[in-house]
């Protein structure tokens, strides 16, 4: 145990010390005000405030953690052993910067509440952070400054004896098109047809035609082989289902499809299952809550995970709807556009609601990397992708943290702009959970 002194124990305080002794590095704290109390401890122990008490180890305090409210805050960033860091604190302190207050600053998302610009899907971009901006947002910096730390802590006391946490990995699907031709409805189905044959797409006809007569399995149904994985290598996987309905961003089948429901039925006795919200749910909890409902429904589960369809989402306000429709984890933390680590830590961690000042009892599970942004975006090769995947679970497993993927089922395919990809997931899935 260590004991932290620090002049006034506030809940950005309490929040951010949990997150960084006992998630990160699983050593339990406790804090005291009392000076007293502070020097008559014999453990390890460290002060947290603005001057020294005397010769302890010490960590000079800014004032982020002992206000409220937003305000716009002046970072400079600075390297402490080539790691970035900020809030930079002087010569007296232990370390050279104030890790509790930028951890927070990261981890609450406290730059997405300042003004930004929005990129045409209303989301906070990569672009506009701090991690993009000082480019180490391929690093889960928060658990790396942890660790060294922990390093820090060890040489001042040698006799204290350290927990190893374990590296852990978690694939992710998200089902936005269950299948590419079945069971869409008629109008869908002839439009899909004649656009193709407007366009000259003779092999997307063809393919059509030969699932459609069931000639040929739907391209989009690789959720036997995701399963397979799943069960062959032990890796815990989560899918998320689209169920919302039919919107220009929303165009997965309909969720009253009988076969739908029995895709989702059979998936829910191998993985866990979590809702997919549509693209406008982010502002409307009438909405969210009706999808959650018609999940629950298909599972007869409460449904307690979730990911923003096109991560499409507002902090604040879509976490808050998520607490009050008794969601559990959420999945959305991370860049559409670019891979790395969004709230620059690779650990699952509580949303901390600045307008209100509380931690909620939604916890956040940041994804590192998705298909999509490595394919669309980043326009890299299968075998380019592989190796940027590989890169970012060398960074988790640094620091002992949780890799976590996000894939659609349509990219198993290998069809359409999917051509090559047919076997990175599986080639994924076996350097995660090495």
């Amino acid at each position: 145990m260590i004991l932290v002194y620090t002049h006034k124990i506030t809940p950005r305080v309490r929040y951010i010390f949990k997150h960084i002794f006992t998630r990160i590095l699983q050593i339990e704290i406790n804090f005291t005000t009392k000076v007293e109390d502070f020097v008559a401890f014999s453990g390890p122990k460290l002060s947290y405030t603005k001057v020294a008490l005397g010769n302890e180890f010490f960590i000079k305090s800014t004032n982020l953690l002992f206000q409220q409210g937003i305000n716009d805050l002046e970072i400079n960033v600075s390297k402490w052993d080539k790691v970035p860091c900020f809030f930079a604190t002087g010569v007296k302190s232990s370390i050279p910067f104030d890790i509790f207050s930028a951890s927070f600053y990261l981890i609450t998302r406290y730059e997405e509440y300042l003004p930004h610009v929005k990129d045409k899907y209303e989301r906070f971009t990569a672009e506009e952070s701090l991690a993009f901006k000082y480019k180490f947002l391929e690093k889960p910096v928060i658990d790396a400054w942890a660790y060294k730390l922990m390093k820090v802590i060890k040489e001042r006391f040698p006799e204290f004896e350290l927990k190893k946490r374990n590296y852990n990995f978690i694939s992710t699907i998200d089902v936005d098109n269950a299948f590419a031709y079945n069971h869409k409805s008629i109008v869908r189905t002839i439009g899909g047809f004649l656009k193709d044959v407007y366009q000259l797409n003779i092999f997307n006809v063809w393919d059509r035609l030969t699932v459609l007569f069931n000639l040929k399995k739907d391209p989009y149904d690789t959720f036997s082989r995701i399963l397979q994985y799943k069960t062959e290598l032990k890796v815990p996987t989560v899918f998320f289902f689209l169920i919302g309905d039919y919107t220009t961003y929303d165009t997965n089948i309909s969720a009253a499809k009988t076969t739908f429901k029995l895709l989702i039925k059979h998936v829910v006795d191998y993985a866990l299952v979590g809702l997919h919200p549509s693209y406008y749910t982010m502002n409307d909890i009438v909405l969210l809550k009706k999808e959650k409902e018609r999940l629950e429904s298909i599972t007869n589960i409460p449904t307690k995970r979730s990911r923003q369809h096109f991560l499409r989402f507002s902090l604040p306000e879509t976490y808050r709807s998520l607490i009050d429709l008794e969601v559990e984890e959420d999945y959305s933390m991370g860049y559409a556009s670019h891979v790395g680590f969004r709230a620059s830590t690779c650990t699952p961690f509580y949303f901390y609601d600045l307008d209100y000042e509380i931690q909620t009892p939604l916890k956040v599970f940041p994804f590192a990397l998705m298909d999509t942004t490595l394919n669309d975006y980043m326009k890299l090769t299968p075998k380019q992708s592989l190796g940027k995947i590989r890169d970012l679970k060398n960074e988790v497993k640094r620091v002992n943290g949780t890799f976590i993927t996000l894939f659609h089922n349509e990219s198993l395919s290998g069809y359409l702009r999917w051509k090559g990809w047919g076997r990175v997931y599986g080639s994924m899935i076996k350097i995660a959970a090495n």
